[in-house]
C-alpha cells in the first residue's frame, strides 16, 4: 500500500493525507475487507486490479452504494496470479462492457508519467 499513500502524500501534503485518514474522510483497506459492506456516498478506488480472481471482482463491483462512483485501475500486462487463473480484471472488461453507466478507459505509452524512458521501454516490450 505504500505506493497509495506516497501518491497521497505527494498530492496533498502528508500533514493534510494524515489528517483526512484520521477523520476517516480517506479510508485505504484491503479488498479482503470490503466483503459484507455498503459503499454509499464515497468515490472508491480499486488499484492494481488485474491481480484480482473473478469472485473478488465481482465481490467488489457489488459493493457500490447510492450516489457512489468506482474507478478501478490495472495494468493486464503486469497480471501475477497463478497460471490458469483469470483476472477478474479481463473477467470484467468482457462481462461489462456493453452495461450503460460502465465505461472503460485506455492509456497509452504516451500517457506515462514517469521517466520518458519508460515509454520506450514499454514499446520496445510490446514489439518484441
Amino acid at each position: 500500500m505504500r505506493p497509495l499513500y506516497d501518491a497521497l502524500n505527494d498530492v496533498l501534503g502528508a500533514e493534510h493525507t494524515q489528517r483526512l485518514i484520521e477523520r476517516e474522510t480517506i479510508e485505504i483497506a484491503p479488498l479482503a475487507y470490503m466483503r459484507g459492506r455498503t459503499l454509499d456516498d464515497a468515490f472508491v478506488i480499486l488499484d492494481e486490479a488485474q491481480n484480482t480472481t473473478q469472485a473478488q471482482m465481482k465481490m467488489f463491483l457489488t459493493r457500490l452504494g447510492f450516489n457512489s462512483k468506482m474507478v478501478i485501475t490495472g495494468d493486464r500486462t503486469q497480471i501475477d496470479l497463478p497460471k490458469g487463473v483469470e483476472s477478474g480484471l479481463l473477467t470484467a472488461e468482457r462481462v461489462l462492457e456493453n452495461i450503460q453507466g460502465i465505461a472503460f478507459v485506455y492509456l497509452e505509452e504516451s500517457d506515462v508519467v514517469r521517466h520518458p524512458l519508460v515509454a520506450k521501454i514499454i514499446e520496445a516490450y510490446q514489439n518484441a
